[in-house]
């Protein structure tokens, strides 16, 4: 019987590389691994593969990925996984995802997953033979693809990217993946751009055909539309009837609560005052406000009143300084949402509150620098000096700059550098200039900056 070869076999991608060259040279990497064990990234030797896959795979090392773990870590168990996603913003697109591309798997022998934004997956759905096999390397509901974890996969490369990507076979560097592929694209919040995940199709060769890709785009933008449209709903249901937004307000058919369309948000990097957005609506804050929230979003746990002036106010103050404070912003709140209004002994959020710190801090432990970095406007309240929000401002750049200067594509350190916090650091510059290729035309900046700032520092 004569065997069936995949079409993109034959006829090479606009590269020039045929897929079965492609697999030929990712293969040789994994050869590469096997003889020198997880070696440093800079000795990483991986001829024929492309840019894209090198650094991902130098990521996957630097970050002592274990390309022969078998199985994905299960970070959620079924319990919180249920609530999680009940809350999460993209539960309002799946009957977008289950109409366009979950039940057209069904025939064609995919999987179909979503994730969160720092990897994790939420929803894995499709054929049914295949979901059984994928349980073999965890790629379930619940378990952690991030790029850190797993090293080179669609979901988390494409997070780490920031944009949509097909990863074939052998290029995966876990190698119970090497029988799959799998095509991935991120998906941002329609109205804010924020990061809120990844739509992923795994499978066989068909899952990384040219026109996946674009099929999962479309079915990406779609879902955005939907999303922005049940929020335009919401907002006219919750004018109509204003009562109802102190529930969980009207569910769609099958459905989430209208409460999870949004991610609740403190908005603090580059910023003097924090944005606060709750069920849609975004409020600034004053200068004090932003700080107590941003103490309290990062002590989910809460704080007594001696606590939260020591972390306040940089001399000796009262506590009825605090009170009187604590009072004005309950007014605040109470507007906005009165289930957003601290309580009391210890003071507490009653509701989760993502600081957009918080999710820069969560995603340079997991290794995630270019989604951090995505997400990274800029210093905490810069002009804050409060002894907590110097803690923090300070925690978080530091990280931010070390894990550039660790692992950091030339591109990221000189987004990096363009920041108000590093106009004048010498060291990013320096280390871009040693990425940059030798013909780059970026390299004429970086030198005049640094001859700039050469002369600044000797005058």
């Amino acid at each position: 019987m004569r065997k069936l070869v995949h079409p993109a076999a034959l006829f090479p991608p606009a590269g020039g590389v045929t897929a079965a060259l492609r697999q030929q040279h990712a293969s040789a990497g994994h050869e590469e691994l096997d003889s020198q064990g997880l070696v440093s990234p800079e000795d990483l030797r991986l001829p024929g593969l492309s840019s894209l896959i090198q650094e991902s795979w130098r990521r996957s090392a630097q970050l002592r990925a274990n390309p022969d773990n078998p199985e994905a870590p299960l970070a959620m168990d079924r319990e919180e996984l249920e609530e999680y996603r009940r809350q999460h913003p993209l539960a309002a697109i799946m009957p977008v995802i289950h109409k366009l591309l979950v039940l057209p798997s069904h025939d064609s022998g995919m999987l179909v997953a979503v994730g969160d934004e720092v990897g994790r997956l939420l929803w894995v759905e499709g054929d049914a033979a295949l979901q059984r096999r994928a349980e073999g390397m965890m790629f379930v509901p619940g378990a952690d693809w991030s790029e850190a974890t797993v090293g080179t996969s669609a979901p988390g490369t494409a997070l780490a990217l920031g944009r949509g990507i097909q990863i074939s076979g052998a290029e995966h560097f876990k190698r119970s993946v090497h029988p799959w592929s799998c095509t991935a694209v991120p998906f941002h919040d329609p109205d804010s751009g924020a990061l809120l995940g990844v739509v992923d199709i795994t499978g066989t060769e068909s899952a990384v055909a040219p026109h996946t890709l674009s099929l999962v785009e479309a079915t990406v933008a779609a879902a955005q539309a939907h999303l922005r449209v049940e929020r335009l709903q919401l907002a006219a249901a919750s004018q109509s009837a204003p009562s109802r937004r102190r529930n969980s307000g009207p569910k769609t058919a099958g459905g989430p609560g209208a409460n999870s369309l949004y991610r609740n948000s403190l908005q603090l990097l580059g910023r003097d005052q924090a944005l606060l957005s709750i069920d849609g609506r975004t409020v600034a804050l004053s200068a004090r406000h932003s700080e107590i929230l941003a103490l309290l979003s990062t002590h989910p746990a809460g704080l007594n009143a001696e606590e939260l002036c020591a972390l306040l106010y940089p001399g000796d103050a009262s506590t009825m300084t605090l009170r009187a404070e604590m009072v004005r912003l309950r007014k605040v709140l109470q507007q906005l949402n009165p289930g957003a209004v601290p309580q009391s002994r210890p003071y507490r959020l009653p509701l989760d509150l993502v600081p957009d710190a918080g999710q820069v801090l969560d995603c340079l432990q997991r290794g995630a620098h270019r989604i951090a970095l995505e997400i990274y406007r800029g210093a905490v309240l810069p002009r804050s000096e409060a002894p907590g929000i110097v803690q923090l401002r300070d925690r978080v750049s530091a990280l931010m700059r070390e894990a550039l200067l660790t692992d950091g594509s030339a591109e990221s350190l000189l987004k990096y550098a363009a920041l108000p916090e590093a106009k004048d650091d010498v060291d990013v510059r320096s280390a871009a200039l040693k990425l940059l290729a030798p013909r780059s035309p970026k390299r004429a900046a970086v030198v005049a900056d640094l001859e700039r700032l050469d002369r600044e520092l000797s005058a």
